[in-house]
């Protein structure tokens, strides 16, 4: 049966280009869309209404690098696991996402078409997924996650659990990304520079080679896609976007000069300084090995002073928490470590129509117009004048509501 039309009246709508709140608005929503947005919108018999007395209602939130296949921080044993194992871990995942206040999320490596279409056919109860299939990586980069001594050939990149798969060689390249291009993917994920989680690459190590790399962005150009690159110095954040890589996740140690480069030739940054600070706090006791460790303090100090340079250069900066297992609870300290430099309206856009941008999806989330899906966050009060409203794991929200679905409801409906 075909749900009937929801009229909500009296909203303050926040806008999050202008900044300002839009005091007593109503919206009308029908099946999975906004259908109008005024003043004075008849409702038609039989619709569903309910009146907001002045709660604030914004865009649901989009977090642009996530991990969904990452149910622990043993990353070897998220990898190993059976498919259909993992499959119901990041069912898990995705549920409890979308009761934070996520609508919409970008995967950044793992996630793939199987866990896009039981969102989409309602098997499982999550945000919007954007993926991109697994992350790319070379022998002995980011994903190689074997010890020295193991000389066992490649990973298990056919399971769903894994993040990354190895490839070394531009033709393979070419072949890695036409085949996730085939399966779905809206953009192709690079491995740029050493990783904190992994054990055999230092930090400042480059990884692929510029032909590698150039490979990887025309074939993601070939498809009208872009490429999202795992970077934190500033070397290779430079190296990766004088080559047309576009995402730039992390970029915890850019340079002025880099981040002013990056904002002309249009990249989106994506911090993700929450990954670090939890990392710093939890990582050993649950089991992260010493390589790693020694690695979080380089990334973790320099995260604070990017998000200035970042700012000061105009470089957009979309949300992203990369939180891995039992780190997820941490979720929302991104929103407390970012409003150390960022106004709470830059928080919000980087939460709703730069996110959009990233996840190819302007004018369709992010934002509250005709014609946009009906991904909305009903609150209280104005996260304007407190952006640790939306934090609290969704305490906060009074409603959630994802492609026209409540999520969680406390108001009160009636009909006409």
């Amino acid at each position: 049966m075909t749900e009937r039309p929801l009229l909500l009246t009296g909203a303050r709508l926040l806008d999050p280009e202008a900044g300002r709140l839009r005091d007593n608005a109503s919206i009308l929503i029908k099946g999975d869309r906004i259908a109008d947005i005024g003043t004075g919108i008849p409702t038609a018999e039989g619709a569903r209404q309910i009146a907001l007395d002045g709660k604030v209602v914004m865009p649901g939130m989009i977090d642009c690098h996530m991990h969904v296949v990452a149910w622990s921080l043993d990353l070897w044993g998220n990898m190993i696991a059976p498919s259909s194992l993992a499959a119901l871990r990041a069912a898990e995942v995705l549920t409890e996402t979308l009761g934070r206040g996520f609508t919409t999320i970008r995967d950044l490596g793992g996630a793939d078409q199987g866990l896009v279409r039981a969102v989409e056919e309602g098997l499982v109860s999550g945000p919007r997924l954007v993926i991109c299939g697994k992350g790319l990586s070379t022998t002995g980069g980011h994903c190689d996650l074997r010890q020295r001594t193991d000389d066992r050939p490649g990973i298990m990149s056919d399971r769903l659990g894994s993040m990354g798969v190895l490839v070394d060689g531009v033709d393979e390249v070419r072949r890695i990304c036409r085949t996730y291009i085939k399966e779905g993917a809206a953009f192709i994920k690079i491995m740029a520079n050493g990783g904190v989680s992994s054990p055999n690459d230092p930090i400042h190590s480059l990884q692929f080679s510029r032909a590698e790399i150039e490979a990887a962005v025309e074939e993601a150009g070939n498809a009208g896609l872009y490429v999202a690159a795992h970077v934190y110095t500033d070397a290779a954040i430079r190296r990766c976007v004088d080559l047309g890589v576009r995402s730039l996740e992390h970029c915890n140690l850019i340079e002025a000069e880099t981040a002013a480069e990056a904002a002309s030739r249009g990249c989106i940054a994506v911090p993700t300084l929450v990954a670090y600070e939890a990392l710093a706090r939890e990582g050993e006791a649950l089991g992260l090995g010493p390589e790693s460790i020694a690695k979080i303090d380089t990334v973790r100090e320099g995260g604070r002073r990017s998000l200035s340079i970042m700012q000061q250069a105009g470089l957009p900066m979309a949300f992203g928490s990369d939180l891995l297992g039992e780190l997820r609870k941490y979720h929302c300290l991104e929103l407390e470590l970012l409003a150390e430099v960022l106004s709470a309206a830059e928080i919000i856009r980087s939460l709703t129509s730069i996110g959009a941008e990233l996840c190819g999806l302007t004018g369709r989330a992010g934002v509250i117009a005709p014609g946009a899906s009906a991904d909305l966050l009903v609150l209280d009060d104005d996260p304007l004048a407190d952006i640790g409203l939306l934090g609290g794991d969704g305490a906060h929200f009074r409603a959630i509501m994802a492609r026209g679905a409540f999520a969680k409801n406390t108001l009160q409906e009636r009909t006409t």
